[in-house]
Formats: C-alpha cells, sequence, structure tokens
C-alpha cells in the first residue's frame, strides 16, 4: 500500500454520539449553531469548487483522534422544512492542533490517510471480501432490501466496502468508531466480518425463539378449536343416538380438576385424560382409560371419617357388644388413647405415615374374632369392611391386575376402601392363615406391604399404579391356627390371642347375645320362651365342648325351632319357662358328659394304665386320653409299639418316657423286668386325628408308670409337660387353652410345668377357682399327684 498523506486546515463539524464513514452520504440539521458555524465557515474559505468540513465523532464531550473529510453536496432544506446541508464522506483525516481560520468555527490542521492497497489483492482479502459480501447478502435478504443486495456486490473497494457496514443499525456508536480510527482496510473487514456474523447468530437464535413461542401459540389454539370442534360433534353424535346430556361421560377433564385429588394422583389422571381425548371412540383403549378414571374418581382420596375420642363410651361399646376378650379390647382402648393424644399434640402425622394398627386376631372357631372387627369400627366411629381370604390363590386379588389384561380390576385392599367411602376404615382380613399360594403367585407375599406399618403409606395398586395411603387403615386379621400364616407375614403383625370362653362367659353371652337373635329368628318373643340360667349352662356344659360358641348357637337355634314347631302343632302352650330338666325332652340326651359326673366303674381312667393329658387343636384346647399296654411275654413281641396317628416329636416323647422308667424304675419301685421282656403299646385315641409335640410326655410316662404299678391315675387329674431323660419336667405352650379346656371337661386338678407359671396370669379367674393347679419340676411329683394309693394287680391290657 502506497503511503503518501496531505496536510490539511479544516473547520470542524461535531458530530454527538453519532460516526460518519467515508463513502456515506450524510444530511446534517442547520438550526445547530455548530453544524451552521462550520458550513459556512468551509463555504467562506473555498474559492472554487465544493466545500470541506472535518467531521469528528463527539462522545461524552471528547473528540475522537480520527475525523472523515466531508464535502458539502448541496445546501437547501430539509423534507421538514428546516435547512440542512447534504455532505458527503471522503476519507479518513487524523488530527492534529487547532489553527485559526475563517468564521466561528473551530479549525484544525490534520493530515489525510491513504487506504488504497496494492493491486491484484492476495488470495486471503479476496476470500474476506467474498465472505463480507455473503453475510451481507444473507442479512439484506432477511430484512427484505433487495435493491442494497446489488449495490454490495458491486463494490470492489476492501476499504469502501467495510466502511460500508457503517449503514449496519445494529454496530453501537462505539464499533463504529473504532471502524473509524482503525486504518488498515483488511483489519476494518475483519471486525466488519466478526460483527455481522455474531450478529447474524443473535438473530438465528431470535427467530428460533420466536418460532418456538410462534409454534406454541399455534398448537394451543390448534388444540382449543379442534376440542370444540370434538365437543360439537359428539354432541351431534349423541342427539342422534337419543342420549342425554348427563349421560355423557367425556367431561373427565372437568371432573379430575373438579375432584379433590392428590397431586401426583391428579398429574396420572390428567395424563389418562389427554390420551382419551385423542383416542376415538371405537378404541377399547378408550373403554379402559374410561373405567380406569372412574376408578380413580370414586376412590375417597382425602376422605375421613371423624375418630370417636370417647375412650370411656368405646369400652362400653366393646363390652356390651362381646362378652369377655379382655386383651382385644384392652389393645383398641389402649389405640383410641394414643390416637387422641397425638391428635391432641397436633401429632396426627409422622413422617408421612398415620396412626394406623395391624392386629391379628388368633383363636379358635367361634370365639367372635370375626364379630369383634364390626364391633370395633362401632367403638371407633368408623366404617367396616370385610375382606374374605379363605381360599384367595391369586396375588393378583390383593394387588390387582395389570390395565393390559381384559377386565382387569384393582384388587380387594383398593376395593375395600372404595366400598369404605374414607380413607380410615376398619378392614377385616377374615381367615388370613386359609391364604393359598400357587403357581399364579403367593397373595400372602402381596401382603407384606399392606400389613406393613412402616411402609403402607405408599402402597402401590398394580390396577391404579398410584400411591395410596393406607396407613390410617386399622387392619384386624383373624385366623384359627398362627403356625398357618407366613412368618415374614405374622411378623408385621401384632398378636392378640382369643382362648376361647370359660362356661360362665358362655352363659352371659348366650343370655345377652345369642338367645335374643335366635328368638326373633324364631319368631318368637322374649317373654314367650324363657330359658332358665341352668339350662343355659347343661347347654354348654354337656350339649356343646367348643373354645367358642357356634355350636351353642347351634343348639339354641334347634331349642327354639323345636318349641316354635310344637306350638304350631299344639302340642305346647306359650309363654313356656325351660329348665335344665326339660332340655333331653326337646333336644335329646347330652353329647358330654364330665368325667366327674359318670360313674366311677365307666370312667376312662378307671383301670391302670390310662391317663389323661391336654392338648391344643385348631378348634382350642382339648382333653387327651393315653392309654397303654404289656404284651403277653409269650408273643415274643419286645420292643414300643406307636398308634394313634403321631408325629415324630410325639414318638420320640414316648421313646423318652420308656427309657426313663426302664433307667429308673427300681427308684421308683417299679417292676421294670417287665420293660425288658415284654412289648410296650402307647395308643392315643381318635385315631384318625393326626397328634404331634412334646407335651404329652408326662402323660405317657404317668400312664407306663400306672401300668407298672398296678395304681390308677386319678380321674379329676389332667397333666400337660415335656418330660427329659432325666425325668425333668419341661415347659410346653397353650396354658391357658388346656386350663380351658380342663375346665370345659370337668376336671379338678391340672399338672403344669413349673416354669409355666407364669401363664396363669393369662387364665381367667373364675376358672382358676375352679381348679387346683400343681405347677412340678420333676416326673416323681407327678407320679405322687396322679397316681391313687389304691393298689391293684398289674394289668396286660388297658380298658
Amino acid at each position: 500500500m502506497a503511503s503518501t498523506s496531505v496536510k490539511l486546515t479544516l473547520p470542524v463539524l461535531p458530530l454527538d454520539d453519532e460516526v460518519v464513514l467515508p463513502g456515506m452520504v450524510v444530511p446534517l440539521d442547520l438550526t445547530d449553531a455548530e453544524v451552521r458555524g462550520a458550513v459556512e465557515a468551509a463555504q467562506a474559505a473555498v474559492r472554487s469548487g465544493k466545500p470541506r468540513v472535518l467531521l469528528v465523532p463527539r462522545i461524552d464531550g471528547k473528540y475522537a483522534g480520527t475525523g472523515v473529510l466531508g464535502t458539502v453536496e448541496q445546501v437547501g432544506r430539509l423534507s421538514d422544512g428546516d435547512p440542512g446541508a447534504l455532505i458527503r464522506g471522503v476519507g479518513r483525516v487524523r488530527i492534529g492542533a487547532g489553527t485559526t481560520g475563517p468564521g466561528a468555527a473551530l479549525w484544525v490542521e490534520g493530515e489525510s490517510i491513504d487506504e488504497r492497497l496494492a493491486d491484484p489483492l492476495p488470495g486471503s482479502v479476496t476470500e474476506l471480501v467474498k465472505e463480507y459480501k455473503a453475510l451481507a447478502t444473507s442479512w439484506l435478504k432477511k430484512r427484505g432490501a433487495w435493491q442494497v443486495v446489488d449495490r454490495i456486490q458491486q463494490i470492489d473497494g476492501v476499504s469502501a466496502l467495510a466502511d460500508n457496514s457503517g449503514y449496519s443499525p445494529f454496530l453501537t456508536v462505539a464499533q463504529k468508531v473504532e471502524l473509524l480510527e482503525t486504518a488498515d482496510p483488511v483489519a476494518r473487514l475483519k471486525l466488519a466480518i466478526t460483527w455481522l456474523r455474531e450478529h447474524l447468530a443473535e438473530q438465528d437464535v431470535a427467530e428460533s425463539i420466536a418460532k418456538d413461542v410462534q409454534d406454541g401459540v399455534d398448537k394451543q389454539q390448534r388444540e382449543f378449536l379442534l376440542r370444540r370442534q370434538l365437543e360439537a360433534v359428539r354432541k351431534e353424535l349423541r342427539e342422534l343416538n337419543g342420549e342425554k346430556e348427563g349421560e355423557a361421560s367425556d367431561d373427565y377433564r372437568s371432573r379430575v380438576e373438579a375432584a379433590d385429588l392428590p397431586e401426583k394422583v391428579r398429574e396420572a389422571a390428567l395424563k389418562e385424560v389427554d390420551k382419551l381425548e385423542r383416542s376415538s371412540d371405537q378404541s377399547p383403549e378408550g373403554s379402559w382409560i374410561r373405567t380406569w378414571l372412574d376408578t380413580v374418581l370414586e376412590l375417597p382420596w382425602n376422605e375421613r371419617t371423624q375418630d370417636a375420642y370417647d375412650i370411656t363410651g368405646a369400652r362400653a361399646v366393646l363390652d356390651a357388644e362381646h362378652a369377655g376378650l379382655d386383651d382385644v379390647k384392652d389393645r383398641i382402648t389402649e389405640y383410641l388413647a394414643v390416637r387422641k393424644r397425638r391428635t391432641d399434640r397436633g401429632m396426627g402425622v409422622i413422617g408421612g405415615r398415620r396412626g394406623g394398627a395391624v392386629l391379628a386376631l388368633v383363636g379358635p372357631p367361634g370365639v367372635g374374632k370375626t364379630s369383634l372387627g364390626e364391633s370395633v369400627a362401632h367403638a371407633m366411629g368408623r366404617t367396616f369392611v370385610r375382606v374374605a381370604l379363605g381360599g384367595v390363590r391369586d396375588e393378583a386379588e390383593i394387588r390387582g391386575h395389570r390395565r393390559t389384561y381384559v377386565g382387569a380390576l384393582p384388587g380387594r385392599i383398593v376395593r375395600a376402601i372404595k366400598e369404605a367411602g374414607s380413607m380410615n376404615p376398619v378392614v377385616l382380613l377374615d381367615e388370613i392363615d386359609k391364604v393359598g399360594s400357587d403357581f399364579r403367585g403367593d397373595p400372602a407375599a402381596a401382603l407384606l406391604e399392606v400389613l406393613d406399618p412402616a411402609q403402607n403409606h405408599t402402597f402401590r395398586d398394580h390396577y391404579l399404579e398410584v400411591e395410596l395411603d393406607l396407613s390410617d387403615v386399622v387392619f384386624l386379621a383373624t385366623a384359627n391356627v398362627l403356625e398357618a400364616i407366613p412368618e415374614a407375614l405374622a411378623d408385621r403383625m401384632e398378636l392378640v390371642r382369643l382362648d376361647g370362653y370359660t362356661e360362665d362367659e358362655k352363659v352371659v353371652i348366650a343370655r345377652d347375645h345369642l338367645l335374643p337373635r335366635q328368638l326373633e329368628r324364631a319368631g318368637l318373643g322374649a317373654d314367650e320362651v324363657v330359658l332358665e340360667e341352668e339350662a343355659l349352662r347343661k347347654l354348654a356344659g354337656e350339649y356343646t365342648r367348643e373354645a367358642g360358641v357356634r355350636t351353642l348357637e347351634r343348639s339354641l337355634a334347634r331349642l327354639l325351632r323345636k318349641v316354635a314347631a310344637q306350638h304350631e302343632l299344639g302340642e305346647r302352650a306359650l309363654p313356656l319357662r325351660i329348665g335344665a330338666a326339660d332340655l333331653r325332652a326337646l333336644i335329646g340326651r347330652p353329647h358330654h358328659v364330665p368325667e366327674s359326673a359318670q360313674d366311677p366303674t365307666e370312667r376312662r381312667t378307671a383301670v391302670p394304665g390310662v391317663a389323661t393329658g391336654l392338648a391344643v387343636t385348631g378348634a382350642g384346647g382339648d382333653v387327651l386320653f393315653v392309654e397303654a399296654s404289656l404284651a403277653d411275654p409269650e408273643t415274643g413281641a419286645a420292643g414300643l409299639t406307636l398308634t394313634g396317628q403321631l408325629g415324630d416329636v410325639m414318638k420320640e416323647s414316648a421313646q423318652i418316657a420308656l427309657s426313663f422308667l426302664r433307667s429308673h424304675g427300681a427308684e421308683l419301685e417299679l417292676p421294670v423286668a417287665d420293660l425288658k421282656d415284654r412289648g410296650v403299646h402307647i395308643h392315643f385315641p381318635a385315631g384318625a386325628v393326626p397328634k404331634d409335640g412334646p407335651s404329652a410326655g408326662i402323660t405317657m410316662t404317668t400312664a407306663l408308670a400306672s401300668l407298672l404299678s398296678g395304681r390308677q391315675v386319678r380321674t379329676d387329674v389332667a397333666m400337660t409337660g415335656e418330660v427329659s431323660l432325666t425325668g425333668r419336667v419341661l415347659p410346653i405352650g397353650g396354658v391357658k387353652q388346656k386350663l380351658l379346656a380342663a375346665h370345659r371337661a370337668g376336671l379338678t386338678t391340672v399338672i403344669i410345668p413349673k416354669r409355666n407359671e407364669a401363664d396363669l396370669d393369662d387364665v381367667p379367674s373364675e376358672v382358676l377357682e375352679r381348679l387346683e393347679v400343681h405347677p412340678v419340676t420333676d416326673v416323681r411329683q407327678v407320679l405322687e399327684l396322679a397316681l391313687s394309693e389304691a393298689r391293684t394287680a398289674p394289668v396286660s391290657a388297658a380298658a
């Protein structure tokens, strides 16, 4: 580039916050004193040619170091009528010192800058020119300035092309000043390219955002329009099919929005509504979604009944509706008391969990486990729902089916909540020990989450697939046999045992509950048939022998039916008072006669070798007889024979009893020589019933000792306990049930292990008053208590 410069003396025309570059033509308002002074000074100084001024940017009161030589092309009036001048920028001038000149303008000395480049241009510069023109063309086309595109393409000079960017409205004043003060045309063109590229990138982002916003708005408007059209079409179809407006089921969105649902449930429901609105009426998916939405909307997500916190009144309700069962009554009373205190102190919800309860009522049939659930709900002021689990083998019955299956339904737990209409009902899981498992699944495993107080606040049914809070539900599970419940499931429940009723409790239940109900069912009035207490006691003691009262109620029903039939046949007049002596004529002879009431010669223990034991079955406690005999030595059948469907543990107990007597026979004054040469046979009657357990150990020992010694076992004595090889009496389970069974059988003396003495606290006081209980630690004590003093000749077979 040739570098030649020319000294110039020019009047200054200041431009406040504006920049004019060479090649630009700008109109200036002459009403500004400084502009007018500079133009007039230039006109006065020129003798020929066009007047010249120095256009200098003034930023915040400070002049730039470089100005532009401008020629006054024309002086006249602007479009608004004010005087003005048209000035063309010619070239850059480096400003020097000030000087004097004609007029009121400021004159300065300057030096022109030569910006010509060598010809031909280098290849890199040519690429820059092409890039700038491409970028400028792209920008101009977006603005629709097609006439300017041709002008840009016709510019050949690098300096002129770079200065042309001064027309760009997106450049700031500081950027234009930088362009003005950059003398190198190539550097100036690079700056222009950089700024133009950045502007185009920003413009692309802005256009993309604007497009996204516009697309969203258009989609909403389109969706709104289509929904209105869809509603209109469905309305026409309903009118065509003769449906009423209220029968329409397409208003799920408004129903979901109006329903009181938890936030996550609402989100899931609205998603399903979106799917429903996009599906056609003929689509099977639409039917599934409608069924699911109906189920969700019918569930009482935030409905809760107010608990009755009258603790005294709740206990009174339980006592009025059930006699006995103090353990479970105490537990429900404790639960209500704790709930009341938590509510009073604002602690109703702790860690997202409410104060529900999971109780397992375990006991024999007929003791009132199922009816107790209704009483608990009544006492608490809650709704009651019963869920029958007996024979359930499909885990989907508990957790529900996946919605992909035809005819899918929620599980029984969700259906129970829906039926109750509240989130805090009393749910009775009846016969939980009868739940089965097969190739379809294990329902007991599905119940693990339901009955776990630590996690049932987020129970998730397979059909609903949303969380359901079960932490406020009181679950009462009933079972006859605790061992039949899986260990993991039993561990999650609080066990409450219902061991059966005493005879006095049965009389009270029959008088206050069973008799009024059966009188009503038989169509008899309370004043027409009156049962004396002795008749009720005989019904409970001799006509039935059970832990519960179900058979007793059936006996009452049979008795009243007989009375009603005889009255209708004219054989008996009403009113009627029935005593104990009248029962045989009405319902036949008693089925169970206590041992104490039998003739001494007819009792089972009337001969040596028979002892009375106690056992626990699925129907409660029961009396168990053990018979022993010795084989004739001439038969040669030595050894031990056991019959009566005995389990392995009971067989081992028999062997232990025999081994103890063989090793300690001399000490006990027993003829143990017979045990070596003669076969021993031990039999447990009721051979069709399987039996197992260690608690018959002392009973078998006593039967064998009775057989060898010839001393009969006392008829009023029953016993239970495990025996060891050294003769120790070890503890067993089910003491309460066994003592109740002894009481029902009319026995008066019971022998139990010493280490089970603490279990006597659970036995009703009226039973302990009628029983003489002897805690023992050694078999020798058992034999002293159980064997009578009368001695007969040892027999070879027991009756």
